[in-house]
């Protein structure tokens, strides 16, 4: 992870991807945005000043030396996934979904976030891809068993990479979301921890975990931080309320 404030800050999936696979995360250090969405703001929907999001947006790919320009979502918290296969990646076109997925090489995949959780996807053999974004909605809609439906292999030949996002210390939900999230799974109420009547703080890593573990994903990969207690690597949501985003990236090589 980089820290110089004049460097484009890219934290790499810590997995064991093939080598033609890339996957990250970016931190919110390196960019021209001005505060609130000081520095490496990449979200266009947040009224952030547009030129701005534009120049962070093509430093990354410069430095990312991307393949092609990233499919940009219109992130609804639904359960949507789009296909990027044979689709031109065109500012014009308007992908409401909260992930993506590919089996092509040089289509890039991408989700953003202050606090919910990017979960990146792939196949042991690097053929099949997905990014997909993880709050408590797209959760409570299965948004995960969604994505794997989207692989045509047994779900343990898949690999996963959990990206930073808000811990359980800093995410108090109330009933509504606590029942929610309960019924996707058995013993997701685990990941809950009750702090007062009808409240609890919800571990959305440790959620998110178990259902792959659940659903008998192969290998799980967890990034340690937390967007909220990071203020000076992380957007945060909660913490800020009108803030950046960062993008999660998966694609591959040709």
């Amino acid at each position: 992870m980089r820290n110089n404030p004049n460097e484009l800050a890219w934290l790499a999936a810590d997995w064991p991807a093939p080598p033609h696979i890339h996957a990250g995360s970016t931190l919110r250090s390196g960019g021209v945005s001005k505060p609130p969405y000081d520095q490496f703001n990449l979200g266009m929907h947040v009224n952030d000043e547009q030129g701005c999001v534009l120049r962070n947006r093509e430093r990354l790919a410069r430095e990312l030396k991307l393949p092609a320009e990233p499919v940009w979502l219109n992130q609804e918290h639904g359960n949507n996934i789009i296909r990027l296969d044979s689709q031109e990646n065109s500012e014009t076109i308007i992908n409401t979904a909260d992930g993506s997925y590919a089996t092509e090489a040089n289509k890039v995949c991408a989700v953003m976030t202050a606090d919910c959780l990017p979960l990146l996807l792939c196949n042991n053999e690097g053929t099949q891809i997905a990014a997909v974004h993880v709050g408590w909605r797209g959760f409570s809609k299965n948004i995960i068993s969604v994505a794997l439906e989207k692989f045509t292999c047994p779900n343990k030949n898949i690999m996963a990479w959990l990206g930073p996002c808000i811990s359980a210390a800093h995410y108090e939900i109330d009933t509504t979301v606590y029942h929610a999230a309960g019924k996707v799974f058995a013993g997701a109420e685990e990941c809950f921890i009750e702090t007062g009547a009808e409240h609890w703080l919800m571990d959305l890593k440790q959620l998110v975990n178990k259902q792959l573990t659940t659903l008998q994903v192969g290998h799980i990969s967890t990034s340690p931080y937390c967007t909220y207690s990071e203020q000076t690597r992380f957007f945060s949501h909660r913490r800020d309320g009108t803030t950046g985003r960062t993008a999660s990236l998966i694609w591959i090589d040709s």
